[in-house]
């Protein structure tokens, strides 16, 4: 039970010794990126930066304990910093006290948000998920999430979080190019991917980090020259009560809701695409919930705003190597240490080699060869896709999800609006019912006897779909038709407008002289048709086991065996 609530007791006792040199590096790497990156959200939220060290510490160590996510890397994250700051600044707070209390406030709102859901199981909002959604979000997000990171290789300044206006910016602003940001940048680029392709076990980025503060601290004349991460606050956060009143309650609760959904989706999405590059473990969507959740309320009471997954931390925890949540253990741990001992040495850090490091991760999200692959065989799930990687990457990392899942809704609702249906012809010599289109060489059909499979449940917003497609080819019969046979295999549904529907067609058949039989239906659809009455109008002895014995009923009249009556009319 407690493995359910806490899967670190379920692959911490399986811990082989070969995964620890991937979690240290990984750890170690992230961990120092969760300083700067810290630092920098906690301003976009406008809290003081020691709360973005906070949040990179706090949270991170809870989901380690708690999420099945091995390799998702949490903490500070730009886009729910962004929004918490939109939010708090449509508030109006007086005073900087409250602006504090209030984020802090918000985090743990969503963490209790996201508690509930989880408990509530609302987990499978994540099916919603496709792998397209997915792909597309990941590859938007990785551009989105490198093009932030150029103002720092160039050492220019942005002021804007626009993806667009972000790269007008940079080459409005190119003149005022930093070069030695841009070489310590370049250069540690090209060592990173220079130690990567000579021995991927080395700690390509922690050497370069190494290297970078090394460089600095020993060879730096004027601090003006190159941009460095700075002073770095320490202490660790103390346990508070986030103070709040009702007013403050039901302000914070639509964007406390809002944060919580997208925060989630968030979380899945890059969680599920490292599941799918990885294939190592199952990420358990409803326990992701609570670990966001719990990760959130006990960060709140330890002075953290609201945090999610990285995109561009987990891309880095895998590209070093993590196996296991020891490594966020372990970037947690580097993050304590930091604010205790070592805050001296880490600001004197280049950003650029930060953003360097970013760049490098961020690349290997990219994936062309899965659109290449959806052009040649689904291209409505090519759509998907784009649709999300131009939401995602022009718009927005939240609208891109949105959307990315409403099309896929739209896509869902269109494909069972307007199914599948076959016409089935008897395969030469067996007693076997295929597509005429298919095997039209070797099937053989009756004039007078029409059979049809329809791939889908029969409700409300394809039951007319299913009408036109039966009276086409009842008009194609020219008049020689006498038999309907309906193969309702595929059928797992008929709801109450389908059923009226399906009434009306047998009685108005009836009216021409064709007899309606139905072959194969499941359970659940004979619960359906004794209950709604519809066995009384199509007729006990027309509705068979087997569209074998249907069609020799048609051709012969032989009637059913009792076994056979049985059989096709049980129902609950």
């Amino acid at each position: 039970m407690l493995k359910k609530y806490f899967p670190i007791l379920d692959w911490l006792p399986n811990y082989k010794k070969s995964y620890l040199s991937g979690d240290l590096v990984a750890g170690l790497t992230v961990g120092v990126m969760l300083i700067p990156q810290g630092m920098a959200y906690a301003m976009i939220v406008g809290l003081p930066p020691v709360y973005g060290l906070y949040t990179a510490l706090v949270p991170n160590l809870v989901y380690a304990l708690t999420g099945t996510s091995r390799k998702l890397a949490v903490g500070p994250v730009a886009l729910d910093a962004l929004i918490v700051a939109s939010g708090l600044s449509a508030m109006k707070l007086a005073t900087e006290g409250e602006y504090i209390a209030m984020a802090l406030f918000i985090a743990l709102f969503v963490g209790v948000l996201q508690l509930a859901m989880g408990f509530l199981k609302l987990g499978f909002l994540a099916n919603f998920l496709s792998r397209p959604v997915v792909s597309g979000f990941t590859s938007a997000a990785a551009i989105v999430i490198g093009v932030s990171q150029l103002k720092h290789l160039f050492g220019v300044k942005v002021s804007s979080s626009n993806t667009v206006e972000t790269i007008q910016q940079l080459f409005t602003n190119l003149h005022t190019l930093n070069w030695y940001d841009f070489t310590i940048g370049v250069a540690a680029m090209l060592v990173i991917v220079g130690l990567k392709k000579w021995n991927r076990k080395l700690p390509s980025a922690m050497i370069v980090v190494v290297l970078g503060i090394v460089g600095i601290y020993l060879f730096m004349v004027n601090e003006a020259d190159v941009n460095i991460v700075g002073y770095v606050p320490n202490g660790l956060p103390a346990f508070t009560l986030p103070n709040f009143t009702w007013e403050q309650l039901t302000l914070a609760f639509p964007l406390a809701m809002a944060l919580a959904f997208i925060a989630f989706a968030e979380e899945m999405a890059i969680a599920k695409g490292v599941e799918e590059r990885t294939q190592e473990y199952h990420t358990v969507p409803d326990q992701e919930l609570k670990a966001l959740g719990v990760s959130n309320i006990i960060g709140a009471l330890f002075q953290s705003f609201s945090a999610n997954a990285s995109m561009s931390r987990t891309a880095v925890n895998v590209n070093e190597g993590a196996k296991t949540g020891l490594a966020s253990i372990i970037s947690a741990l580097v993050v304590g240490l930091v604010l205790l001992f070592l805050t001296p040495y880490f600001q004197y850090l280049p950003k650029s080699i930060l953003g360097a490091i970013i760049l490098v991760a961020v690349f290997g999200l990219l994936d062309l060869k899965y659109p290449a692959q959806l052009y040649k065989h689904q291209k409505d799930e090519l759509i998907l896709l784009i649709v999300t990687f131009v939401t995602t990457l022009f718009v927005g990392i939240a609208q891109g999800i949105i959307f990315g899942v409403l099309f896929s809704l739209f896509l869902l609702i269109y494909r069972t609006s307007k199914p599948h249906v076959a016409v089935l012809g008897k395969i030469k010599g067996m007693d076997y019912f295929k597509n005429v289109e298919r095997f039209s060489e070797d099937v053989e059909c009756d004039n007078g006897i029409l059979i049809l499979r329809f791939d889908a449940q029969l409700f409300f917003a394809n039951v007319q779909h299913f009408k036109t497609a039966l009276y086409k080819q009842i008009h194609l019969k020219k008049g020689t038709l006498s038999y309907v046979i309906l193969n309702a295999e595929p059928v797992n549904y008929i709801d109450n407008t389908a059923a009226a529907e399906l009434e009306k067609i047998v009685i108005d058949l009836k009216e021409k002289g064709i007899t309606f039989k139905l072959a194969g239906a499941i359970g659940p659809i004979r619960d359906i048709l004794v209950k709604s009455g519809l066995v009384k109008v199509i007729g006990p002895d027309h509705i068979h086991v087997r569209t074998a014995e249907a069609y020799e009923d048609c051709l012969a009249h032989v009637g059913k065996s009792p076994m056979q009556n049985k059989v096709s009319m049980q129902y609950k």
